[in-house]
């Protein structure tokens, strides 16, 4: 019997030309009215669409997710004789080269550089050390040569938080840098500490960045007391999931001025208008774009269409969640 493999109706054809003739593309609009009889689906992204679209669904036995974290397709409540699959591999590039591009901003005070550019003023290295108000009026009468922000990166020691494929991506980048690493994943091995080390590896940390899932136990993993861990001056890079920062107690810190960071991520999200994140003093901050690229499509229904062709087959699937991983 032919699998019957259900993707968004929106899809362009040119994405799903990888499918084979092993399986039956059923095409399911943004809100379907009637039932639609499925095997395997691939999942829409955004979760409004998914909402609507999985109370029509029937038959469904393999949910392909197009994107790493689970934590928003777990919230369907579909039951447990449903595999569920992730698409670990398919964001990692592109997070990863976010996660580079923020930390090199930040520490080279990009974004003050870029208001510079837009005001048409010609700025120093240590005017960027000036609040952004102050920094608006570029008045130079006010600097006594403090020392520039501007850093380097190499001799940092960077700490990964989550030491998955995301995480294993990002060092192959950082370490031309000359950089120094330590790594914190769920499960110790050689050269990796487990979570309940965090704590202790928070001093030594220049930079850390997050690339864990959204579970119960890294729902605020980056608490008041960790933040407080952190070495001043340190730099706190969350491309992971809002909730695994206290929005609070981030805030608090950049307030004080104890560390910067970089956010592809917030809780709350979309970050409301008027949210005090907005002016945080040493923030970089974008959209969750960390994983958006050119080759977005390609590369997660390239992984679509492979496991639709193994569940096809009967071999086993990849990237099978189990709880909440």
């Amino acid at each position: 019997m032919t699998v019957r493999v259900g993707v968004d109706a929106s899809i362009d054809d040119s994405v799903l030309r990888a499918f084979t003739k092993e399986v039956e593309l059923v095409r399911i609009p943004e809100a379907p009215v009637d039932e639609i009889a499925i095997d395997f689906w691939v999942a829409a992204m955004p979760p409004r669409i998914l909402r609507q679209q999985w109370p029509h669904l029937k038959g469904v036995k393999v949910i392909q997710i197009p994107w790493a974290g689970v934590d928003t397709i777990l919230s369907l409540g579909f039951p447990t004789t449903v595999m569920l699959c992730d698409a670990r591999g398919v964001h990692d590039i592109p997070t990863a080269e976010w996660a580079v591009t923020a930390i090199l901003a930040v520490r080279k005070c990009v974004p003050f550089f870029m208001k510079m550019q837009q005001l048409g003023k010609w700025a120093s290295g240590q005017q960027a050390n000036q609040s952004d108000a102050a920094a608006a009026k570029v008045n130079a009468t006010k600097i006594k040569n403090p020392p520039a922000p501007i850093k380097d990166l190499a001799g940092s020691t960077v700490l990964i938080v989550g030491y998955g494929a995301i995480g294993q991506t990002l060092e192959a980048r950082l370490a031309p840098f000359e950089v120094k690493f330590l790594r914190v994943a769920r499960t110790a091995r050689e050269g990796v500490r487990a979570f309940d080390q965090l704590d202790s590896l928070l001093p030594a940390a220049d930079i850390v960045v997050l690339t864990v899932p959204l579970t119960s136990e890294t729902r605020k993993l980056m608490n008041a007391e960790r933040i407080g861990k952190m070495r001043p001056g340190a730099m706190l890079v969350n491309a992971a999931r809002g909730p695994i920062v206290d929005t609070e107690a981030l805030l608090a810190a950049l307030q004080e001025k104890r560390i910067c960071a970089a956010l592809d991520v917030t809780d709350p999200e979309p970050l409301p208008e008027g949210h005090p994140l907005w002016q945080a003093p040493n923030l970089y901050l974008t959209p969750h774009v960390a994983g958006d690229s050119d080759h977005f499509f390609q590369r997660a229904f390239q992984l679509a269409s492979e496991q639709a062709s193994r569940f096809a087959r009967g071999e086993v699937l990849l990237n099978v969640v189990k709880g909440e991983y």
